[in-house]
């Protein structure tokens, strides 16, 4: 079967943790323009944004989408208080308290569209209270629609929760989800916390946002001082997705981003030429393992594919007919009894969509359920039969979706090599 996302996946577990508390304005909102980002500094009152997510990728008809537009931050920004400064207290925002709690961080507390969801909902992080740490809920309607953990780095485990400094909606790795960035502050110390989003999927997982660690870490490593603008130049250059000017500026920034998250030094990438023009893809990942695949148009990167797995459970991996637009994956069940062959090709939206599934049954399924039983097992080999989605079809019918000169999907150079060669 083919995997969709590589957090959601059963080889990927959602982790989480992180932290906060801030000082809190009234409730006035400050007049900014309609937003698709908004990184917020210091304390500041509720505002209502809408930000880029999944088709906030212009172009992407199978999501909903906002066009980008700059990042909002008020002119002065009030500093958050330091480990000696009480936060203010919530009543200076009684609506907002009333709402969802004393506890609430009001002044960044955010009304947002996130790609996630249906609407707007609110973004509310929680201040530390007693039994229940840092954390941050996803609310439309009254209803919590998601409740996301807190994250702190080892380091500052025991540190008291100082500050939450900034927050910040964008997709952050180019798969048309939108992400959340925090700036929170513990003891003296700031930090970033990345939360990747994930949407529900065809394997029924549920919507999530799952911190990352090593790509939270390194940027609060490479990033002093700390702030959303910086951490958006060390990302991408600055650049928001839509505004690069050829594919390889875009896919320098795919490179920097999984220096940065991967922890792994054997990742390779290729460059390839899945469809009939002349912009290659990129193919990023573990030979062996799993991989990533993105394509440009129109000054933006598209994620075709996100850290799909392969290597296990009958998986032989994915191939791509050069120039042809034609992708294949190969997968097998009940050691053998059961291969199923699958084409995918690249939509004018810029993802995959299934052209076809030939289930080859290596045995006689007298009872048709699908799986070899005992008494059926003295027929493997002995037999054979396809089904093309779904209806029993012959060799020919089969082998017409067989584009021929099928090229398997892996790395071939380091990433320091590819980023020198879009030099």
């Amino acid at each position: 079967m083919l995997q969709r996302k590589y957090s959601l996946t059963k080889k990927y577990s959602v982790l989480f943790l992180s932290i906060c508390t801030a000082a809190i304005l009234g409730a006035c909102t400050p007049k900014h323009p309609k937003l698709e980002e908004i990184e917020t500094k210091g304390t500041q009152p509720a505002v209502t944004a809408s930000t880029s997510g999944p088709s906030q990728n212009n172009g992407d008809s199978d999501k909903k989408s906002s066009k980008d537009i700059p990042t909002a931050e008020t002119p002065d920004p009030i500093p958050a208080p330091d480990s000696k400064t009480p936060a203010a207290p919530a009543e200076e925002t009684p609506d907002l308290a009333a709402r969802f709690g004393e506890h609430c961080i009001a002044g960044q507390t955010f009304e947002v569209d996130l790609s996630e969801y249906g609407g707007k909902v609110y973004f509310v992080p929680f201040s530390p209270s007693e039994g229940q740490g840092f954390h941050m809920q996803i609310i439309q309607d009254d209803k919590v629609l998601t409740d996301i953990p807190g994250y702190v780095p080892d380091k500052l485990s025991g540190e008291p929760f100082t500050s939450l400094d900034a927050v910040s909606f964008y997709d952050v790795n180019f798969d048309g989800n939108t992400d959340i960035m925090l700036i929170e502050t513990y003891g003296s110390t700031s930090f970033a916390a990345v939360y990747y989003g994930f949407d529900a999927d065809a394997e029924d997982y549920e919507r999530n946002f799952t911190i990352q660690e090593q790509l939270s870490d390194n940027i609060t490593q490479q990033v002093p001082p700390l702030s959303v603008s910086q951490i958006r130049i060390l990302l991408s250059g600055g650049k928001r997705n839509g505004e690069f000017s050829d594919y390889k500026e875009a896919y320098r920034a795919v490179a920097r981003l999984w220096k940065l998250a991967e922890s792994d030094d054997d990742i390779l990438c290729s460059l390839i030429y899945v469809d009939e023009d002349d912009i290659p893809e990129l193919a990023v990942g573990l030979n062996g393992y799993y991989t990533s695949l993105y394509t440009y148009s129109g000054g933006k990167v598209y994620t075709i594919m996100d850290h799909w797995s392969y290597g296990v459970m009958g998986n032989a991996g994915y191939e791509y007919s050069p120039r042809k637009n034609s992708i294949r994956n190969t997968n097998t069940d009940y050691a053998g009894a059961i291969l199923y062959t699958t084409y995918l090709s690249v939509t004018p939206s810029h993802s995959l969509d299934t052209i076809a599934q030939i289930v080859f049954y290596n045995f006689d399924d007298v009872n048709k359920n699908g799986i070899p039983d005992e008494d059926e097992m003295g027929s493997m080999g002995m037999y054979g039969v396809s089904y093309l989605n779904g209806v029993e079809a012959t060799n020919e019918q089969c082998a017409a979706y067989d584009a021929g000169g099928y090229e398997f999907i892996g790395g071939t150079m380091s990433l320091e090599a590819l980023m020198s060669s879009l030099d």
